[in-house]
């Protein structure tokens, strides 16, 4: 019933930027949580960045200065900008949500990823 979707990946030389959109689309009564997590080959994937519905954020001390998470809560989209990316960046991206489907009810979604490539 709650889908999202991921778009904004791609292959950047390093030093470069990318933008990562996250659009949740469904029943959605509200959105609290959000965030952006990577995994790259044989490695386990990690929080990248978080947002509450408050607008506290949270990042990994790897892209603290670079990464800057965002949200529009009208558009219940979540937002990534990367800036000053490294080859170290390069993992797959996916968004997480905390749906709320009710006043009672709630529910963790992910996207389905999105290919980030940092080329030295």
């Amino acid at each position: 019933q709650v889908q999202l979707v991921e778009s904004g990946g791609g292959l950047v030389q390093a030093g470069g930027s990318l933008r990562l959109s996250c659009a949740a689309s469904g029943s959605i009564f509200s959105i609290t949580t959000m965030g952006w997590y990577r995994q790259a080959p044989e490695k386990q994937r990690e929080l990248v960045a978080a947002i509450s519905t408050g607008g506290t954020t949270n990042y990994a001390d790897s892209v603290k200065g670079r990464f800057t998470i965002s949200r529009d809560n009208a558009k219940n989209t979540v937002y990534l900008q990367m800036n000053s990316l490294k080859p170290e960046d390069t993992a797959v991206y996916y968004c997480n949500v905390y749906v709320k489907l009710s006043l009672i009810t709630g529910k963790n979604y992910w996207g389905q990823g999105t290919q980030v490539t940092v080329s030295s």
